[in-house]
Protein backbone atom coordinates (compact mmCIF):
# COMPACT_ATOMS: atom_id res chain seq x y z
CA UNK A 1 0.00 0.00 0.00
CA UNK A 2 1.54 3.58 -1.19
CA UNK A 3 1.66 6.06 1.18
CA UNK A 4 0.33 9.97 0.26
CA UNK A 5 3.31 12.25 -0.11
CA UNK A 6 3.06 14.83 2.52
CA UNK A 7 5.98 16.59 1.51
CA UNK A 8 5.39 20.49 0.61
CA UNK A 9 5.88 21.09 -3.42
CA UNK A 10 8.76 22.87 -4.98
CA UNK A 11 8.10 26.84 -6.62
CA UNK A 12 10.23 25.81 -9.65
CA UNK A 13 8.33 23.02 -10.85
CA UNK A 14 4.76 24.53 -10.15
CA UNK A 15 6.00 27.49 -12.29
CA UNK A 16 7.23 25.88 -15.23
CA UNK A 17 3.87 23.40 -14.99
CA UNK A 18 1.82 26.57 -15.02
CA UNK A 19 3.85 27.62 -17.87
CA UNK A 20 3.92 24.59 -20.07
CA UNK A 21 0.06 24.20 -19.56
CA UNK A 22 -0.51 27.72 -20.73
CA UNK A 23 1.31 27.86 -23.97
CA UNK A 24 1.06 23.61 -24.24
CA UNK A 25 4.72 24.20 -25.23
CA UNK A 26 7.81 23.31 -24.10
CA UNK A 27 9.77 25.41 -25.68
CA UNK A 28 7.62 28.67 -25.21
CA UNK A 29 7.45 27.38 -21.44
CA UNK A 30 11.90 27.30 -21.28
CA UNK A 31 11.50 30.81 -23.46
CA UNK A 32 9.33 32.60 -20.76
CA UNK A 33 11.55 31.15 -17.98
CA UNK A 34 14.61 31.57 -19.45
CA UNK A 35 15.62 27.57 -18.88
CA UNK A 36 16.13 25.01 -21.30
CA UNK A 37 13.91 22.34 -22.50
CA UNK A 38 15.08 19.91 -20.47
CA UNK A 39 15.13 21.45 -17.71
CA UNK A 40 11.91 22.63 -17.95
CA UNK A 41 10.87 18.71 -18.59
CA UNK A 42 12.90 17.61 -15.63
CA UNK A 43 10.87 19.99 -13.75
CA UNK A 44 8.03 18.76 -14.59
CA UNK A 45 9.34 15.35 -13.80
CA UNK A 46 9.91 15.92 -10.75
CA UNK A 47 6.43 17.47 -9.92
CA UNK A 48 5.16 14.40 -11.43
CA UNK A 49 6.73 12.34 -9.04
CA UNK A 50 6.27 14.39 -6.18
CA UNK A 51 1.81 14.57 -6.45
CA UNK A 52 1.81 10.80 -7.81
CA UNK A 53 -0.29 11.06 -10.81
CA UNK A 54 0.66 12.02 -14.90
CA UNK A 55 0.01 15.84 -15.14
CA UNK A 56 0.72 16.63 -19.44
CA UNK A 57 0.86 14.09 -21.95
CA UNK A 58 3.81 14.46 -24.57
CA UNK A 59 3.33 13.94 -28.14
CA UNK A 60 5.60 14.62 -30.94
CA UNK A 61 3.45 17.36 -31.64
CA UNK A 62 1.65 18.82 -28.69
CA UNK A 63 1.41 18.30 -25.27
CA UNK A 64 -2.15 17.76 -23.70
CA UNK A 65 -3.18 18.31 -19.85
CA UNK A 66 -4.21 14.93 -18.29
CA UNK A 67 -7.58 15.18 -15.96
CA UNK A 68 -5.56 15.50 -13.01
CA UNK A 69 -3.53 18.23 -15.10
CA UNK A 70 -6.14 20.64 -16.06
CA UNK A 71 -8.02 19.69 -11.89
CA UNK A 72 -4.78 21.20 -10.70
CA UNK A 73 -4.20 24.39 -12.93
CA UNK A 74 -7.35 25.31 -12.10
CA UNK A 75 -6.23 25.48 -8.27
CA UNK A 76 -3.31 26.52 -9.46
CA UNK A 77 -3.96 29.45 -11.82
CA UNK A 78 -5.82 32.28 -9.59
CA UNK A 79 -3.32 31.31 -6.57
CA UNK A 80 -0.37 32.69 -9.14
CA UNK A 81 -2.42 35.32 -10.57
CA UNK A 82 -2.52 36.42 -6.57
CA UNK A 83 0.50 35.57 -5.71
CA UNK A 84 2.37 37.65 -8.68
CA UNK A 85 0.01 41.03 -7.97
CA UNK A 86 0.79 41.10 -4.15
CA UNK A 87 4.78 40.85 -5.54
CA UNK A 88 3.91 43.47 -7.41
CA UNK A 89 2.40 46.27 -5.40
CA UNK A 90 5.11 45.12 -2.47
CA UNK A 91 7.56 46.44 -4.97
CA UNK A 92 5.64 49.41 -5.84
CA UNK A 93 5.38 50.45 -2.41
CA UNK A 94 8.72 50.50 -1.78
CA UNK A 95 8.74 53.50 -5.10
CA UNK A 96 5.91 55.46 -5.82
CA UNK A 97 2.48 55.56 -4.40
CA UNK A 98 0.42 53.73 -6.34
CA UNK A 99 -3.76 52.86 -6.40
CA UNK A 100 -5.00 50.62 -8.06
CA UNK A 101 -8.86 50.82 -9.46
CA UNK A 102 -11.11 48.13 -10.67
CA UNK A 103 -14.21 49.61 -12.55
CA UNK A 104 -15.73 48.99 -15.68
CA UNK A 105 -15.16 50.06 -19.25
CA UNK A 106 -17.86 53.01 -19.49
CA UNK A 107 -17.32 54.82 -15.88
CA UNK A 108 -13.66 54.59 -17.04
CA UNK A 109 -14.12 56.11 -19.97
CA UNK A 110 -17.28 58.54 -19.20
CA UNK A 111 -16.69 59.69 -15.66
CA UNK A 112 -13.25 58.63 -14.07
CA UNK A 113 -10.54 59.68 -16.97
CA UNK A 114 -12.09 62.32 -17.61
CA UNK A 115 -11.79 64.02 -14.38
CA UNK A 116 -8.77 62.13 -13.41
CA UNK A 117 -6.07 64.78 -14.89
CA UNK A 118 -7.27 66.90 -11.74
CA UNK A 119 -6.58 64.72 -9.47
CA UNK A 120 -3.30 64.21 -10.83
CA UNK A 121 -2.65 67.50 -10.52
CA UNK A 122 -3.39 67.91 -6.78
CA UNK A 123 -1.14 64.66 -6.44
CA UNK A 124 1.42 64.50 -8.91
CA UNK A 125 3.85 62.16 -6.72
CA UNK A 126 0.51 59.56 -6.76
CA UNK A 127 0.28 57.09 -9.80
CA UNK A 128 -3.61 55.47 -10.41
CA UNK A 129 -3.66 51.90 -12.64
CA UNK A 130 -7.14 51.76 -13.92
CA UNK A 131 -7.85 48.33 -14.98
CA UNK A 132 -11.12 48.80 -16.69
CA UNK A 133 -13.24 45.06 -17.59
CA UNK A 134 -16.68 44.12 -17.35
CA UNK A 135 -15.86 40.88 -15.62
CA UNK A 136 -16.59 40.92 -12.09
CA UNK A 137 -13.54 40.69 -10.07
CA UNK A 138 -13.64 39.73 -6.60
CA UNK A 139 -13.83 42.01 -4.03
CA UNK A 140 -11.30 40.51 -1.88
CA UNK A 141 -9.05 39.80 -5.21
CA UNK A 142 -5.57 41.68 -3.17
CA UNK A 143 -4.58 43.59 -6.42
CA UNK A 144 -7.19 46.09 -6.28
CA UNK A 145 -7.56 49.28 -3.39
CA UNK A 146 -10.71 50.07 -4.86
CA UNK A 147 -13.59 48.83 -6.96
CA UNK A 148 -16.56 50.93 -8.54
CA UNK A 149 -19.42 48.60 -9.20
CA UNK A 150 -22.58 49.24 -10.71
CA UNK A 151 -25.91 47.25 -9.49
CA UNK A 152 -29.08 47.34 -7.94
CA UNK A 153 -29.44 49.14 -4.75
CA UNK A 154 -30.59 46.24 -2.85
CA UNK A 155 -27.62 44.08 -4.46
CA UNK A 156 -24.79 45.56 -3.46
CA UNK A 157 -21.65 43.94 -1.85
CA UNK A 158 -21.70 44.13 2.16
CA UNK A 159 -19.49 47.60 3.06
CA UNK A 160 -20.34 49.25 -0.30
CA UNK A 161 -20.57 53.02 -0.31
CA UNK A 162 -23.54 54.71 -2.61
CA UNK A 163 -21.99 57.23 -5.51
CA UNK A 164 -24.94 58.21 -7.08
CA UNK A 165 -27.64 56.67 -8.62
CA UNK A 166 -28.71 55.73 -11.58
CA UNK A 167 -30.65 57.95 -14.47
CA UNK A 168 -31.42 57.34 -18.32
CA UNK A 169 -32.38 59.82 -20.48
CA UNK A 170 -32.50 60.58 -24.63
CA UNK A 171 -29.75 62.79 -25.93
CA UNK A 172 -28.82 64.32 -29.55
CA UNK A 173 -25.74 66.60 -30.89
CA UNK A 174 -26.57 70.40 -30.36
CA UNK A 175 -26.16 70.20 -34.61
CA UNK A 176 -29.35 67.54 -34.82
CA UNK A 177 -30.88 69.80 -32.46
CA UNK A 178 -30.40 73.11 -34.63
CA UNK A 179 -31.37 71.06 -37.25
CA UNK A 180 -35.06 70.00 -35.29
CA UNK A 181 -35.50 73.98 -34.50
CA UNK A 182 -34.60 74.72 -38.12
CA UNK A 183 -37.08 71.99 -39.80
CA UNK A 184 -34.79 70.43 -41.14
CA UNK A 185 -35.18 67.38 -39.58
CA UNK A 186 -38.45 65.83 -37.91
CA UNK A 187 -39.75 67.55 -34.74
CA UNK A 188 -38.77 65.59 -31.31
CA UNK A 189 -41.10 66.45 -28.87
CA UNK A 190 -43.11 63.73 -27.95
CA UNK A 191 -42.05 59.55 -27.84
CA UNK A 192 -43.95 58.89 -30.80
CA UNK A 193 -41.45 61.10 -32.33
CA UNK A 194 -38.41 58.53 -32.22
CA UNK A 195 -40.30 56.63 -35.06
CA UNK A 196 -38.74 58.86 -37.45
CA UNK A 197 -34.62 58.39 -36.26
CA UNK A 198 -32.18 56.44 -35.52
CA UNK A 199 -31.91 54.85 -31.92
CA UNK A 200 -28.98 53.37 -30.30
CA UNK A 201 -29.18 50.58 -28.25
CA UNK A 202 -27.08 48.77 -26.03
CA UNK A 203 -26.21 44.94 -27.29
CA UNK A 204 -26.04 43.55 -23.64
CA UNK A 205 -27.44 40.53 -22.34
CA UNK A 206 -26.82 41.29 -18.46
CA UNK A 207 -30.22 41.63 -15.85
CA UNK A 208 -29.68 45.41 -16.11
CA UNK A 209 -29.51 45.79 -19.77
CA UNK A 210 -33.47 45.58 -19.83
CA UNK A 211 -33.52 48.56 -17.84
CA UNK A 212 -30.68 50.79 -19.73
CA UNK A 213 -32.89 49.72 -22.81
CA UNK A 214 -35.44 51.64 -25.41
CA UNK A 215 -38.16 49.66 -24.83
CA UNK A 216 -38.09 50.22 -20.05
CA UNK A 217 -38.08 53.65 -21.39
CA UNK A 218 -41.18 53.70 -23.89
CA UNK A 219 -43.01 51.74 -21.43
CA UNK A 220 -42.07 54.08 -19.05
CA UNK A 221 -43.03 57.13 -21.16
CA UNK A 222 -46.40 55.62 -22.15
CA UNK A 223 -45.55 54.81 -25.80
CA UNK A 224 -44.33 50.98 -25.46
CA UNK A 225 -45.51 49.90 -29.44
CA UNK A 226 -43.13 53.06 -31.17
CA UNK A 227 -40.70 51.53 -33.45
CA UNK A 228 -37.75 53.47 -34.84
CA UNK A 229 -36.81 54.23 -38.53
CA UNK A 230 -33.66 52.18 -37.90
CA UNK A 231 -31.65 50.22 -34.76
CA UNK A 232 -28.16 50.49 -34.37
CA UNK A 233 -26.93 47.97 -32.13
CA UNK A 234 -23.72 48.78 -29.92
CA UNK A 235 -21.49 47.13 -27.30
CA UNK A 236 -20.91 49.94 -25.16
CA UNK A 237 -22.65 52.81 -23.29
CA UNK A 238 -19.75 54.90 -24.44
CA UNK A 239 -19.99 54.05 -27.97
CA UNK A 240 -24.00 55.09 -27.69
CA UNK A 241 -22.81 58.37 -26.88
CA UNK A 242 -20.45 58.86 -29.06
CA UNK A 243 -22.59 57.79 -32.31
CA UNK A 244 -25.22 60.62 -30.91
CA UNK A 245 -22.18 63.18 -30.85
CA UNK A 246 -21.38 62.25 -34.79
CA UNK A 247 -25.10 62.97 -35.11
CA UNK A 248 -26.34 59.49 -35.68
CA UNK A 249 -29.43 59.50 -34.00
CA UNK A 250 -30.65 59.40 -30.95
CA UNK A 251 -28.47 57.80 -27.92
CA UNK A 252 -30.33 56.49 -24.52
CA UNK A 253 -27.35 58.03 -22.04
CA UNK A 254 -26.76 57.41 -18.63
CA UNK A 255 -27.23 60.38 -17.05
CA UNK A 256 -24.48 60.57 -14.59
CA UNK A 257 -21.67 59.45 -16.95
CA UNK A 258 -23.04 62.31 -19.53
CA UNK A 259 -24.32 65.24 -17.33
CA UNK A 260 -21.00 67.24 -17.51
CA UNK A 261 -21.59 66.92 -21.26
CA UNK A 262 -24.80 68.43 -21.43
CA UNK A 263 -23.70 71.27 -18.83
CA UNK A 264 -21.00 72.24 -21.56
CA UNK A 265 -23.75 72.26 -24.23
CA UNK A 266 -21.94 69.25 -26.09
CA UNK A 267 -25.46 66.98 -26.08
CA UNK A 268 -28.67 67.82 -25.50
CA UNK A 269 -31.95 66.14 -24.17
CA UNK A 270 -34.81 66.57 -26.68
CA UNK A 271 -37.18 65.72 -24.09
CA UNK A 272 -35.62 67.89 -21.04
CA UNK A 273 -36.31 66.84 -17.24
CA UNK A 274 -39.39 64.79 -19.21
CA UNK A 275 -37.55 62.54 -20.65
CA UNK A 276 -35.55 61.40 -17.05
CA UNK A 277 -36.03 57.92 -16.28
CA UNK A 278 -34.64 57.17 -12.55
CA UNK A 279 -34.34 53.61 -12.06
CA UNK A 280 -33.30 51.38 -9.31
CA UNK A 281 -29.47 50.82 -9.65
CA UNK A 282 -26.82 52.75 -8.64
CA UNK A 283 -23.00 53.27 -8.55
CA UNK A 284 -21.10 51.73 -5.27
CA UNK A 285 -17.49 52.13 -4.62
CA UNK A 286 -15.78 49.04 -2.92
CA UNK A 287 -12.50 49.04 -0.39
CA UNK A 288 -11.29 45.89 0.35
CA UNK A 289 -10.56 45.40 3.67
CA UNK A 290 -7.40 47.12 5.13
CA UNK A 291 -6.90 49.30 1.49
CA UNK A 292 -8.42 52.11 2.89
CA UNK A 293 -5.86 52.42 5.89
CA UNK A 294 -2.92 53.24 2.95
CA UNK A 295 -2.97 57.21 3.33
CA UNK A 296 -2.54 57.45 -0.95
CA UNK A 297 -5.71 55.00 -0.87
CA UNK A 298 -7.56 56.93 1.66
CA UNK A 299 -6.81 60.35 -0.28
CA UNK A 300 -8.10 58.77 -3.61
CA UNK A 301 -11.20 57.76 -1.97
CA UNK A 302 -11.89 60.64 -0.52
CA UNK A 303 -11.29 62.39 -4.06
CA UNK A 304 -13.82 59.79 -5.92
CA UNK A 305 -16.27 60.38 -2.95
CA UNK A 306 -15.89 64.39 -3.56
CA UNK A 307 -16.54 64.03 -7.26
CA UNK A 308 -19.31 61.44 -6.62
CA UNK A 309 -21.10 64.10 -4.58
CA UNK A 310 -21.00 67.17 -7.19
CA UNK A 311 -22.34 64.57 -9.95
CA UNK A 312 -25.61 63.89 -7.01
CA UNK A 313 -25.92 66.94 -6.73
CA UNK A 314 -25.96 67.70 -10.70
CA UNK A 315 -28.90 64.65 -10.35
CA UNK A 316 -30.42 66.74 -7.63
CA UNK A 317 -30.14 64.08 -5.46
CA UNK A 318 -30.18 64.17 -2.10
CA UNK A 319 -26.66 63.36 0.08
Amino acid sequence: MSTLRRRPLSVGPIRAFEAVSRHLSFRAAADELSLTQSAISRQIQSLEEDMGATLLLRGTRKVELTQEGAMFLRALAPSLARIDASVQQIRQSQGRRVVNVNTFASFASMWLLPQLEAFQRERPEMDIRVSATDVIVNTTDPEFDLIVRFTGRHKAPPGSQLLFGEVITPVISPWLAEQIRNGQSPPLSKPEHLSQYTLTEEDDNRPSAEFLSWRHWLAQQGAPDVQPRRWLYLNFTYQQVQSALAGQGVALARLPLVVEQLERGDLVEPFGLAGRIPLDLAYWLITPANSRARKEVDEFCSWVEQRAAQTRAALGESA
